[in-house]
């Protein structure tokens, strides 16, 4: 059965009808290649997936508010995550473009250095499946898309995505608000 013999079978005629049918659809929605995450899991790693790195520009910098070696960590009062960088969980982490979800926060290297923190839940529809995909937040499930200072890229991702601050002392991570 297609959508639109489904849709008719439920009553929906006319305007009704084009409207479901074209609802999911927007013209500037693209595929984007990513992994599929099999259950939803609190603690996923995920290594690079490509060797080629991308440049980060300033803003996005400035927007993770990741500071470099010999931050006091301790000052930081509204910490949300604590990660240690030496664990072998956190192994993705060391490579620019490896990431780790990990109790609702997705934390990616995106260049050497600077990490960008968010949510794991989709904007789109509250679901868990935000994983990072070379230079953006990509949601599995719809496809909603988000650039590294959490606004959407497509339409999916158009209500945008709650980025975090981050700051390291080489050793641990901390995500915070």
């Amino acid at each position: 059965m297609t959508r639109f013999e489904f849709l008719k079978s439920l009553g929906f005629t006319g305007a009704a009808l084009m409207t479901a049918m074209t609802s999911c659809v927007h013209e500037g929605d693209t595929v984007v290649d990513a992994l599929t995450l099999s259950a939803p899991q609190s603690s996923t790693v995920t290594a690079p997936i490509s060797n080629t790195t991308t440049p980060v520009s300033a803003t996005t910098t400035a927007v993770s508010s990741t500071t470099g070696n010999g931050t006091d960590l301790s000052t930081i009062k509204t910490r949300l995550l604590t990660i240690d960088l030496s664990n072998s969980a956190a192994a993705a982490l060391k490579t620019v473009g490896g990431y780790v979800a990990q109790s609702g926060f997705v934390v990616a290297q995106v260049s050497q250095g600077v990490y960008v923190a968010v949510t794991q839940t989709c904007s789109h529809e509250p679901k868990k499946n935000v994983i990072f995909n070379k230079t953006e937040f990509y949601c599995t499930v719809h496809g909603a898309r988000f650039d590294l200072t959490g606004k959407g890229k497509n339409s999916f991702g158009s209500r945008g995505i709650a980025v975090y601050k981050t700051a390291t002392d080489g050793k641990t991570l901390v995500v915070y608000s």
